[in-house]
């Protein structure tokens, strides 16, 4: 029997389950230039993305690129949720079903994500290779060293021409605005006074504490940019009022606080039109990076060679300590990290990128 080495240039393969176990906005954002790519080299594969149920909002608007969503119940070893050990058999049999020719491990550096990819029954399995995992022999071919030097889309487009799409631009990132979230976001900006292009937004917020950074710091430069003369909005999801409240309530200027006012297209409605982001590293980064809004991305203990978007539109504002970076959800010392970003380097990342070739 022939070895496959390309698998997805492989006629024979027609149906691909991708193994992305994340519930992060921006780690799915990460992903979907490969996955276009992937669509745009073999529009006949049909395309599986296996992940959290609560991501169906996010992967409906890659409709162009995915298929369907296979709701993962969780799994031991999967940190992002606690796994739904009675819903395990049901998810294994669905997975059965649709007799998948590939499955893809696409998740990471985490071997639990291969136990659950090998767990789907397709004919072929390969993916990433975590660091200190060995893939079985058969497959070894089929599998890629997690690539840990590459930017995250880097990453999925690297695995993908491995497997055999050709190379091709680097990626792009992208997301779609509906025209229900055009209604929605021009309702948004008439009710708030905001005028396209005059307006800076801070956005305070991330799931986790470490990637913080503090309010008093959003506050002093949101005021700066006040006196610059910019409008400054506060964005965030609804649980996020208590963070933009902290920044509001410390600034002097007048600030328009849009948090938990808008959707997903609506807050991407939002920073395409803005002047200029400034964002903690979360998914709000990765969201103006797909809709052309300028950025400065303030790291603490996260990775910017994995997270920070190349180009002349985007700056990375980055700790500067020795325990940078670190996978802490809550800092075990100190958080030095974070006095560490002072915000004078932030503000005068946003000036320079206000008032550069890039705006």
């Amino acid at each position: 029997m022939a070895v496959v080495t390309a698998p997805l240039a492989d006629p024979s393969v027609r149906r691909v389950a991708v193994v992305r176990l994340r519930v992060g906005l921006g780690d799915l954002l990460c992903s979907a230039p490969a996955l276009r790519r992937l669509r745009e080299f073999r529009p006949d594969l049909h395309v599986t993305l296996v992940t959290w149920p609560e991501m169906a909002p996010v992967v409906a608007r890659f409709a162009d690129s995915v298929d369907e969503l296979l709701p993962f119940p969780g799994a031991e070893g999967i940190p992002e949720r606690t796994p739904d050990a009675a819903g395990w058999p049901a998810f294994v049999a669905a997975a059965a079903q649709r007799r998948f020719d590939l499955a893809l491990q696409v998740y990471g550096d985490r071997p639990a994500a291969n136990a659950v990819t090998g767990a789907l029954g397709a004919r072929l399995v390969g993916g990433f290779a975590p660091t200190g995992w060995e893939p079985p022999p058969a497959g070894a071919q089929l599998h890629l060293r997690y690539p840990v030097q590459l930017h995250e889309a880097d990453r999925h487009l690297r695995l993908f021409e491995h497997l055999g799409v050709p190379p091709g631009p680097p990626p792009v990132m992208h997301f779609p605005i509906t025209a229900e979230d055009e209604a929605a976001h021009s309702g948004t900006m008439t009710g708030a006074g905001l005028r396209p292009g005059r307006y800076v937004v801070l956005h305070p917020g991330a799931s986790s504490p470490t990637r913080r950074w503090p309010a008093e710091r959003y506050a002093a430069v949101g005021d700066a940019l006040a006196a610059d003369g910019w409008d400054v909005v506060l964005t965030g999801v609804e649980g996020e009022r208590a963070i933009s409240a902290a920044v509001r309530d410390r600034m002097r200027a007048p600030v328009t606080d849009l948090t938990g006012a808008t959707g997903l297209g609506g807050l991407a409605a939002l920073l395409r039109d803005s002047a200029l982001l400034v964002g903690n590293d979360t998914g709000s980064a990765h969201l103006a990076a797909a809709v052309g809004a300028l950025s400065v991305t303030v790291f603490l203990p996260g990775d910017p060679v994995r997270w920070a978007h190349p180009g002349p539109r985007h700056r990375a504002v980055v700790a500067d300590v020795a325990c940078a970076p670190c996978p802490h959800l809550v800092c075990p010392i100190d958080f030095r990290c974070a006095a560490s970003v002072r915000a004078g380097d932030v503000l005068a990342a946003a000036r320079q990128l206000l008032s550069g070739p890039a705006g």
